[in-house]
């Protein structure tokens, strides 16, 4: 089968600079890589013979720079064969400089294209500019000590190098602009208006993984439902990147509106996990629900297959809230009711919900992370809740990111 391939979107697309002469030597087409190597336009070129466009330089010191590259192509359009200039020097003139130049080195290769007579119709030519390549040579080797072959070798792996070097920074510049989307996408996601207005003992962290666009599936959340009950959220969708940032933006968005007209946190969580299974890339999320009534002093939970959160007493002591967990969302037969657990709490004893990053390590077990967290909260427990967190992630030494993104809220009851 034919490849259905468009060849001017091809030229146009390459990084290495091409141009395509007649039989006449006039330029027909040149690509824009050849424009910005040249430092010409479309105007300057296109439709003009070679050697009027690009006249050679009178004042350079190599001899005979029009005469070897206008042999070459004749040859070639005789011949019908392509030929290689492994390094031609070939001067350009100078843009704002009227009659000056601009000293050039370049590794050509010009490919004939016959037409259906079998005459040579077109000349298809890559000119890579390798002046930076002489230029180093001059600086380190005495002349004369390569040979040609070893010339080719050299000026070609200058050329590849060159374009790797283009192309990580076109990767990072995509990188960093993907990164500025992402953080913006992520910031307006995480905003929890409720906690800003009204919460000042409640803190929240997140600290995207190291290796990540900045943006991943953490979340956490925090809803009013006045006049006497509060309820956070944590949850975390596999994976990193802007899909991953997306899906949680669906289920974290779905679970506080959900949360507002279904208090129950079990309840709740049972609808977030039908809705998960419409959403790809949401199944296998997890997610953990409390629900705090100020006025009988109770924390109502339910949890999708989340690490367990912890509540610290003012004596000291801990208990994790282990007693409601199921699997995570879009997992599960969903006749089957979501369990629900509740526990009493003090004033001045603090909740700590977090995602797995905060705590799991690789070739670690999960207990020790959590006895390191428990730790952690037993020095530093009679901290205000702001001040808390951060000794958290420091205590655990995620406070620079860590392999794995992290959601954190600190609840001071």
């Amino acid at each position: 089968m034919t490849a259905d391939i468009e060849f001017t979107a091809f030229f146009d697309a390459t990084p290495s600079p091409y141009l395509v002469l007649d039989a006449d030597l006039v330029i027909r087409y040149v690509n824009p890589a050849y424009l910005r190597t040249t430092g010409r336009t479309p105007g300057e070129l296109v439709g003009k013979p070679f050697f009027d466009a690009l006249p050679e330089n009178p004042g350079a010191l190599v001899e005979h720079g029009e005469d070897t590259l206008r042999a070459s192509l004749t040859r070639v359009l005789n011949s019908g064969k392509p030929e290689t200039l492994v390094l031609q020097r070939y001067d350009i003139p100078a843009s704002g400089a009227p009659g000056g130049f601009e000293e050039r080195w370049w590794s050509e290769i010009n490919t004939p294209i016959a037409g259906p007579d079998g005459a040579v119709r077109w000349i298809v030519q890559r000119a890579d500019d390798v002046t930076g390549f002489v230029r180093s040579q001059r600086a380190r080797e005495p002349a004369g000590h390569l040979t040609e072959l070893e010339k080719g070798m050299a000026a070609e792996l200058y050329v590849r190098a060159r374009e790797v070097h283009r192309l990580n920074q076109e990767l990072r510049q995509a990188h960093a602009r993907e990164r500025q989307i992402g953080v913006a996408l992520q910031e307006a996601m995480l905003s929890a208006p409720d906690l800003d207005l009204h919460h000042d003992t409640i803190a929240v962290r997140y600290l995207p993984a190291a290796s990540s666009l900045n943006v991943c599936g953490d979340w956490y959340d925090v809803v009013d439902l006045p006049p006497d009950r509060y309820a956070a959220a944590v949850g975390d969708v596999v994976g990193h990147g802007l899909h991953a940032a997306a899906v949680m933006g669906m289920l974290r968005s779905a679970l506080s509106a959900v949360i507002r007209a279904i208090p129950s946190p079990a309840q709740a969580l049972e609808v977030l996990g039908l809705y998960a299974r419409s959403v790809e890339g949401a199944t296998a999320a997890t997610a953990v629900k409390v629900l705090v009534d100020t006025r009988s002093r109770l924390i109502i939970y339910s949890n999708a297959g989340h690490p367990p959160p912890v509540l610290l007493h003012t004596d000291g002591s801990f208990e994790l809230l282990d007693r409601a967990t199921d699997p995570p969302l879009g997992t599960r037969e969903h006749h089957v009711p979501r369990p629900q657990a509740g526990v009493s709490y003090h004033p001045g004893d603090t909740l700590v919900l977090y995602t797995d990053g905060l705590i799991e390590r690789r070739g670690e077990d999960i207990d020790v992370g959590l006895a390191r967290l428990t730790t952690a909260l037993a020095q530093d427990g009679a901290l205000a809740a702001d001040p808390l967190a951060d000794a958290l992630l420091a205590r655990l030494d995620v406070a620079g990111g860590s392999s794995d993104d992290i959601a954190l809220i600190v609840v001071r009851l």
